[in-house]
């Protein structure tokens, strides 16, 4: 044949339901085809064939169809490219006719191979046909040019050039991105405000811009900001004191003009001055470290113990120590470290007795357990109190809604009334036993539903004036119908694990090929039924694991294929890993 397309690439988007994408040129084999997936995101799959897809119309000089197992979804971009070894295959054998085909097929295979080379060549960064360049090659070693960039230097030659960072940014202490190696970030954290960090290593999100393993600090803001408050501080301080000092020379000043006898004196004076200024300095000095210290000490008022710490090593720069304290505006209460923990630094006068309450509880036994909050004593055995002799309990022992009686050193058992019903509640770990030698019955008021235990054995459960649900000597009898628990799912595809425990029977909605995995939790003895039900699309299929059995073998069902079609498939579980499957009853409609 004559080659007089150039194409050698084709290409097609996802919509989650196509499986064919068309190729519009000739090949000489299945495997001349490389197919590429490119997500959304940019990332490249080349697919295998067989595996993932099939081809036909191969030796078509049309082309033909790439048909995929599973449909690209949207988003994806297919790319079909012509691909061939370069080889030569067709042999000439001396003598004999002149293969006219095969000597045509070599050619078309030598201008494929030339127009997929020439495809790839189109595709690759080179100089213009009017450009010239010394050296299209470098010598750099790979240890030399790591993390490095390529680059022109001053002639327009090739050079490998050093690495660069790129800005990206602010960002919290936590990252909310990843970052690659020479990312630039500037940090919006109160504690590194403005800080700006290099990342050395590949860092995921939420790692922190402090850790060192993968960011460095290129740029201190916070100290710098500190240094310039602290430096403006002291140039105030410094300008206040040589204003004073300047005054003293003026005054000094004048008293030599006026007195030139007195000049010893007003050196004198001089000098005092001086000393003035030096200790004017020093007090200066030490009311700062004062004020240090006390901050360091006292934080001042916050709602919680973290907002106190995150201040002190944050804002103040200082660290905890024990004996350092804060005002909890959310307790009202001074708060105090004791090396490891928060505590409160002194009580409020509700939180003890006072001297007159003392008194009055030594003398009046009926204000002491008021003051306990025990109530009033009482006088006799009424409904205040229990009196116990021994194992005995005399009297009633009445407590308000929500008060409960508890039993059992774990609070085992608890008995109380929330306001409109009441409860036994078994708190341990042993369970709730209601035991008799007769029956033993729980029921509603009125006597029409109750479940009822004997002696004997049997159990009853009553409801709506007649017998639900009876066990006997022959049997179990139950009145009404009885319906075993459905599992219905409206969209299924791909892997599909059947939850036998909860569920007796299945109604499963194909929206795609699905595959019955293995279950775990079938019991031996079950059985039911799955209903197959196919969308409107049809034609999707059901394989099977293990577990699975058909009669006569076999890895997946026979199912109908025309869209919304019902089969019904019976199942029996003879075994913790064999779950019989029956013929299909197909194409309810």
């Amino acid at each position: 044949m004559t080659v007089q397309s150039t194409t050698t690439v084709s290409s097609g988007n996802g919509d989650g339901s196509t499986t064919e994408f068309p190729y519009d040129f000739k090949i000489f084999a299945a495997g001349d085809l490389t197919v590429i997936v490119r997500s959304a995101a940019g990332t490249e799959t080349v697919k295998q064939l067989t595996t993932d897809y099939t081809v036909t119309n191969v030796g078509v000089i049309t082309g033909g169809d790439v048909v995929f197992v599973t449909a690209p979804v949207t988003g994806e971009t297919v790319f079909i490219r012509r691909n061939m070894e370069l080889i030569q295959e067709t042999d000439y054998t001396p003598n004999d006719p002149f293969p006219a085909t095969s000597h045509e097929d070599a050619l078309d295979r030598l201008t494929f191979i030339a127009q997929q080379q020439q495809e790839e060549l189109d595709r690759s960064i080179k100089l213009s046909r009017t450009n010239t360049m010394t050296s299209t090659e470098f010598t750099v070693g790979a240890s030399d040019r790591a993390n490095k960039i390529l680059a022109f230097d001053g002639s327009g030659e090739i050079s490998v050039t050093q690495e660069l960072g790129t800005y990206r940014g602010t960002d919290t202490t936590t990252t909310t991105e990843a970052y690659v190696v020479r990312d630039i970030i500037k940090s919006t954290t109160a504690a590194q405000l403005n800080n700006v960090y290099i990342c050395v290593a590949g860092a995921v999100v939420g790692d922190l811009l402090t850790d060192t393993d993968h960011f460095e600090l290129l740029v201190d803001a916070v100290s710098a900001a500190t240094s310039a408050t602290n430096a403006a501080s002291s140039a105030t301080t410094a300008g206040d004191a040589q204003t004073a000092a300047e005054t003293a020379q003026g005054l000094a000043e004048t008293a030599q003009s006026a007195a030139e006898t007195a000049q010893g004196l007003s050196e004198s004076a001089r000098d005092a001055a001086q000393t003035a200024q030096g200790l004017a300095e020093s007090a200066r000095d030490d009311a700062q470290a004062a004020e240090t210290d006390f901050r360091d000490t006292y934080y001042g008022s916050f709602a919680n113990d973290s907002a106190a710490e995150t201040y002190q090593t944050g804002t103040n720069g200082g660290t905890v120590d024990a004996g350092d304290l804060y005002f909890n505006s959310t307790s009202n209460t001074l708060k105090i470290y004791n090396g490891s923990t928060w505590q409160d630094a002194a009580l409020t006068a509700a939180d003890f007795l006072t001297v007159a309450n003392n008194l009055s509880d030594l003398n009046n036994a009926g204000t002491a357990r008021t003051n306990l909050g025990l109530g009033t004593a009482a006088t006799s055995a009424s409904t205040d109190f229990v009196a116990v002799t021994g194992d005995a309990m005399t009297g009633n022992l009445t407590l308000g809604d929500n008060n409960k009686a508890i039993f059992g050193a774990g609070n085992d058992l608890e008995i109380y009334h929330d306001g409109s019903n009441s409860y036994i509640s078994d708190q341990g770990t042993g369970g709730l036993f209601l035991q008799g030698t007769g029956n033993v019955i729980i029921e509603q008021p009125d006597g029409t539903n109750f479940i009822q235990c004997n002696s004997v054995g049997w159990v009853r459960l009553h409801y709506g004036g007649s017998n639900r649900f009876e066990t006997t000597s022959t049997g179990i009898q139950v009145t009404g119908t009885a319906l075993a628990t459905t599992d219905t799912d409206t969209t299924n595809t791909g892997d599909i694990i059947l939850n036998f425990e909860d569920n007796q029977n299945f109604v499963l909605t194909l929206t795609g090929d699905i595959t019955l995995k293995n279950p775990t939790t079938e019991q031996v003895g079950q059985s039911g039924m799955i209903a197959f039900i196919q969308d409107s699309t049809g034609n999707r299929g059901v394989s099977l694991e293990s577990n699975y059995q058909i009669a006569g073998g076999g890895a997946s069902l026979a199912l109908s294929s025309t869209g919304d079609t019902t089969d019904l498939v019976p199942y029996f579980v003879v075994a913790a890993d064999r779950i019989l499957l029956g013929t299909p009853q197909l194409a309810f409609s």
